[in-house]
């Protein structure tokens, strides 16, 4: 199939043109189905006030569709021997073992059972992006809930407390965001998922709109104000440059979706293995079920850093109805999966944080995820 047909699909065409009939602003959307790439496209608008075009080179910020990649670190690093996911964190990063957090495992901070949600006291966006200051400042963190047992989700410190362990565990000592373009990126000839946007593209990227009241029960400085996951924080320069392995991610969908692609072809895509087939099963585990002291919605999430699907009335119904389903959910409604039964992974990407997609996804996504699974019935 030719890029020019993956763009001009009438199903992809109408579905997307409903989704901004319903209230999207820009929406850019990719799939791969066995390892074939068979949708990208994108419509509306990068900017509204511009009414700058989105197109095939915009870049979008996914919040924390980006955990997936970061997860898929680590089980990279596992698979090579550099590092046991259930092994303490404090094994790796000795710093770490500081006011009781000695026994913490790197699958309990993947699964957001680490009890440490919250961000340091008086962050800023400065601060966000000075690697060091942060990951200095996690070391000491006191654990607020039970280590192991509660599920509070880490929205944005989780992001350097796994992106350290794979710097630690990395034999070349390389940054985050290099570690990622090297050892996923450059293997899978991606070029445009980014851990900080140089100066050069940062005139690609989407205009956020909205997203600044996201509901969740923060009682303990874990989405503070000055870096909150909305678009008032994230359309700034210094957030946009920032290495936030948790919720930074500025990319198109076509990056984050071969990415998944790699997943849901059981850790293989057009020659390169990353994942053992064994490795990707692994990712379906669940963690154990308990009610997540953060998030006021109901999770289905397992050991290895991804939602799950299959569960009704839990998981997102547009990623499927089954159990071989891992999933990344951005703030604002970005979204990510990997179907490792029916070998399929779509990313779609957007710039209205306020839009039906994050209370309704049916009303915004649900046409383009069906006009998906029309195209992936004919290709069977």
């Amino acid at each position: 199939m030719s890029a020019s047909s993956l763009n001009r699909d009438p199903r992809i065409r109408a579905a997307l043109d409903q989704a901004i009939e319903l209230g999207e602003l820009g929406i850019s959307v990719a799939a791969y189905h066995y390892g074939r790439l068979i949708v990208d496209a994108v419509a509306g608008v990068a900017d509204r006030e511009t009414q700058r075009p989105a197109d095939a080179q915009t870049l979008w910020p996914v919040f924390s569709v980006t955990k997936g990649v970061t997860a898929l670190a680590v089980h990279i690093q596992a698979e090579r021997g550099f590092l046991d996911v259930t092994a303490p964190i404090s094994r790796y990063w000795p710093e770490f073992a500081a006011n009781g957090k000695e026994s913490i495992t790197i699958e309990e901070a993947l699964s957001h059972r680490a009890g440490i949600p919250q961000m340091p006291e008086g962050v800023t966006a400065e601060h966000m992006a000075d690697w060091k200051w942060m990951v200095d400042r996690v070391a000491q963190h006191t654990p607020l809930f039970r280590p192991g047992i509660d599920c509070a989700y880490h929205v944005l410190v989780w992001g350097w407390i796994v992106g350290e362990v794979v710097c630690r565990t990395d034999p070349a000592k390389r940054p985050f965001d290099r570690f990622v373009y090297e050892e996923i990126c450059q293997p899978l000839c991606i070029t445009d998922f980014h851990l900080g946007v140089p100066d050069r593209s940062l005139s690609r990227i989407a205009k956020l709109y909205g997203g600044n009241e996201f509901p969740i029960v923060d009682n303990h400085n874990i989405s503070p104000d000055p870096v909150f996951p909305g678009s008032t924080v994230h359309n700034t320069k210094v957030i946009q440059q920032a290495v936030d392995p948790g919720a930074g991610a500025i990319t198109t969908a076509g990056a984050v979706a071969r990415i998944f692609a790699l997943i849901a072809n059981r850790g293989e895509l057009d020659g390169v293995r990353l994942l053992s087939p064994e490795g990707v099963a692994s990712l379906t585990k669940p963690r154990p079920a308990a009610q997540d002291k953060v998030l006021p919605i109901p999770v289905h999430f397992s050991l290895s850093g991804y939602w799950l699907g299959g569960e009704a009335g839990v998981s997102d119904p547009l990623v499927g109805d089954h159990r071989d389903v891992i999933y990344s959910p951005g703030a604002g409604g970005s979204v990510a999966w990997a179907d490792t039964r029916d070998g399929l992974a779509v990313a779609i990407c957007h710039n209205n944080m306020d839009s039906v997609a994050v209370l309704e996804p049916e009303r915004t996504f649900a046409p383009v995820v069906q006009a998906i699974r029309d195209i992936t019935s004919e290709s069977r």
